[in-house]
């Protein structure tokens, strides 16, 4: 569906993007991630044909990106970071504005019109000015009017950043559907979470180059060594050094481990001849937000 191919992009002496080679199947929810400044955004944008000047080469539908594919531009709809929308017009007239650039016109547009706005839960607020919109609503008619033209892709530019809890939950709810009806979905985002919700591949990507990718169940048994969390009232440190390198972590302590279960057994028969009340005793391992800082060093958060 899509290939990118040694791509390279610079904004004056600054490397925004270095030797980027990535492939995304058709049909998936592919997540980009990585904190601000990654080159999430820089990424998106030559996908769409907004920035041009890059080195490499990118394919989509296997055929070349090129700046005067109108079929390929037709055929993807880009959701940006900022909003893209007139707050004195209302929902529905900044959704007639997209819908005619699309070349949706008469009964057919005003009928996607409704439908968008239905899957987005702004039906019943389309005649309202868009400055009347909590944010989360704003950023949900950012989505519909990307949907208008019902592209095969969808590209999602940190599309939950400052939204209340409804609205995000209802942004998740259109992604899961956007997936059942075969789209795909490319999703930039540093909330680790929402990928691991969300997403069925991943690419980790720090100061303009890709650091790992693949699925999150791969890069978890790839890189999650499981850890023994031990919590309670009257724990010390001292008591678990003999089992290996003992880290102080938030409420508790971790060990990492290759033999987890025997760990949990040995470690459970020492408590109960000691006056300690344990609160947690349990296997874990490392999520991916603990991978990413494992491969780069830094947070995925500023």
């Amino acid at each position: 569906m899509i290939q990118f191919t040694e791509v390279n992009k610079q904004y004056g002496n600054r490397v925004a993007l270095k030797d980027i080679n990535l492939h995304i199947e058709d049909g998936v929810c592919f997540g980009l991630i990585g904190p601000n400044g990654a080159g999430k955004s820089t990424l998106m944008k030559i996908l769409c044909n907004i920035l041009g000047d890059y080195k490499g080469d990118v394919s989509v539908f296997g055929q070349p990106l090129q700046k005067d594919n109108t079929e390929i531009k037709r055929r993807i709809g880009y959701v940006p970071q900022d909003l893209v929308l007139e707050e004195k017009l209302t929902g529905i007239d900044n959704l007639s504005f997209f819908g005619r650039i699309y070349g949706l016109k008469g009964k057919p547009l005003k009928d996607r019109m409704d439908e968008v706005l239905q899957k987005v839960g702004l039906l019943d607020r389309k005649k309202d000015a868009v400055s009347s919109y909590s944010g989360g609503m704003k950023r949900r008619l950012n989505i519909a009017c990307a949907l208008l033209h019902e592209p095969d892709i969808i590209i999602l530019d940190e599309p939950t950043v400052g939204v209340d809890p409804q609205s995000r939950n209802h942004i998740f709810d259109i992604i899961n559907d956007l997936k059942k009806e075969g789209k795909t979905v490319l999703y930039s985002s540093h909330y680790m979470e929402e990928v691991e919700s969300l997403c069925d591949q991943i690419a980790l990507i720090d100061q303009g180059e890709i650091v790992e990718s693949g699925s999150i169940r791969e890069l978890l048994v790839k890189y999650s060594t499981p850890s023994i969390f031990i919590q309670g009232i009257g724990v010390k440190k001292e008591d678990l050094v003999s089992y290996g390198s003992v880290i102080e972590v938030k409420d508790g302590y971790k060990i990492d481990t290759a033999k987890p279960l025997q760990m949990l057994e040995q470690i459970a028969d020492l408590f109960l001849t000691k006056d300690v009340q344990i609160e947690r005793l349990e296997i874990t391992r490392p999520s991916l937000e603990d991978i990413f800082l494992s491969l780069t060093g830094s947070s995925l958060r500023d």
